[in-house]
């Protein structure tokens, strides 16, 4: 164990051309995971994070969101594969909505026409850079062929996000796979963000196009829109970092939440992963801690070129340890040590950071089948524009194991979406395929049947289920 299994896996990373910055934060967290840190922090060393100004009590006037949204570039995280959905390809190319007419849009699809309506009523250049995994990179570029306005001057339309080896668990070494070797590799987890743009000259080459500032967000968050009054506030407030930050719900019981250490004041970020199994419901109550992490950043680019600067692009970020097996689809493959770390830990690392609270509307991501299948309902209006509007309140949707993967979801939802306008939630228990125009009302639920079954075309579904 120890320096043994760092120096195979840094030599392993440097075989591989992995960048020195990531190489550099790979060993830190390394050490920490050696050193028998877990990560952890404890409801009992951490305060909640008191009221913070409102994005939709902001005053601000049209040429001030014009100048600043003038001097802000978008960065969309793109290296999800979505496998736990089944996936193999980036998860951003994922259809979420058709037309009447039928035609698709994926996650970058909708991107992209959001870039344009902001530009188109703003003015601003705006560019659009994907961070980009090693597996996301070829299909994407590719689908983003189409729109050959999209570049702006020299800059790229994305850059490389890192690898790191899995760790076999019982040793700290990397695991080999011989069966497949792609997978004795991982993505460092989205904090992987700095040393990136490090290695890539990201930052550097954004200023000298005359960009200030730039916008974070996970590309399969489609409410992260580009928003010239939020980046007026962050351009007006002098902070070197800001989050979005969202009042919690029910639902919200994943994600990371922005706490005040009780040792010196500062605000940091504590993920699920870092909190205490003891400890999950009270970090998860509303009437404590108020508010959820969009993952939704914003960054003064010369803040964060000194900070690159000084650290060489390895910023001190706390360990996320994630246990998995080697082949995430064999559950009985070698235990391994994923070492991760989160983009917005950042917060402690940036003196006079800060947060704002922003409306539900920037926050709506697709992390499970239930995810996709309010998006793509009648719970959502959608324009050209790429803007999506929520016509109601969205429902809380929980399918079944059965709707699990894209492949399987798809086929038990051959015509389309029910209309979700009339739910308040939707529980489908057992294997359900829906017919056309389906609608669900009220608390609906959808019991098992014990074997395959179907939804009538027109059928209303209620609490006690399928109404004739």
């Amino acid at each position: 164990m120890s320096n043994h299994g760092l120096e195979l896996a840094k030599r392993k990373m440097v075989d591989a051309g992995v960048a020195p910055a990531a190489i550099d934060t790979f060993a830190q967290l390394y050490r920490l995971l050696e050193s028998g840190a877990t990560g952890l922090i404890r409801e009992t060393d951490v305060d909640p994070l008191p009221q913070l100004p409102r994005a939709d009590d902001l005053e601000l006037t049209a040429t001030e969101c014009a100048a600043a949204l003038a001097k802000t570039a978008i960065i969309k995280l793109n290296g999800g594969l979505g496998t736990s959905m089944g996936m193999n390809k980036a998860k951003s190319l994922l259809p979420v909505r058709r037309t009447a007419e039928g035609e698709e849009f994926t996650f970058l699809d909708v991107i992209v026409r959001q870039i344009r309506t902001a530009r188109h009523l703003t003015g601003a250049r705006l560019p659009l850079l994907l961070m980009n995994s090693f597996r996301t990179r070829d299909d994407s570029l590719t689908a983003l062929a189409k729109y050959p306005d999209l570049s702006v001057g020299d800059l790229p339309l994305d850059f490389l996000q890192n690898q790191e080896p899995k760790l076999t668990a019982d040793t700290l070494e990397p695991v080999e796979w011989p069966t497949n070797p792609e997978l004795e590799w991982c993505p460092p987890g989205h904090g992987d963000l700095y040393p990136a743009l490090h290695a890539n000259g990201i930052v550097r080459a954004l200023l000298a196009a005359g960009f200030r500032y730039a916008s974070v967000s996970n590309a399969d968050n489609l409410g992260a829109a580009p928003n010239a009054r939020i980046a007026a506030w962050f351009a007006a407030s002098g902070a070197p970092y800001a989050a979005e930050m969202c009042l919690k719900t029910p639902a919200d019981v994943k994600g990371g939440q922005l706490v005040v250490r009780k040792a010196d004041g500062r605000i940091i970020q504590r993920e699920t992963a870092q909190t205490h199994p003891d400890d999950m419901a009270i970090s998860l109550d509303p009437t404590r801690h108020r508010y959820f992490h969009t993952n939704n950043l914003w960054f003064d680019l010369v803040a964060l070129d000194a900070e690159l600067t000084r650290t060489g692009g390895a910023l001190e970020l706390p360990l996320i340890r994630n246990a998995k097996t080697v082949d995430p689809a064999d559950p009985t493959s070698t235990l391994v040590i994923q070492l991760e770390s989160a983009m917005g830990a950042a917060v402690a690392v940036f003196e006079g950071a800060t947060a704002i609270e922003v409306g539900r509307e920037r926050f709506l991501p697709v992390k499970t089948t239930n995810d996709l299948l309010v998006l793509r309902s009648d719970v959502y209006g959608f324009a050209g524009n790429g803007y999506l509007e929520a016509q109601v309140p969205a429902p809380l949707v929980a399918l079944s194991p059965a709707y699990k993967t894209i492949a399987a979801f798809d086929a038990r939802f051959p015509d389309g979406p029910p209309s979700l306008r009339e739910a308040t939630s939707l529980t489908v228990e057992g294997d359900w395929t829906f017919g056309r125009n389906v609608t669900v009302s009220g608390d609906a639920v959808l019991p098992d049947a014990g074997v395959p079954a179907t939804v009538p075309p027109r059928a209303l579904i209620t609490s006690k289920g399928i109404q004739a």
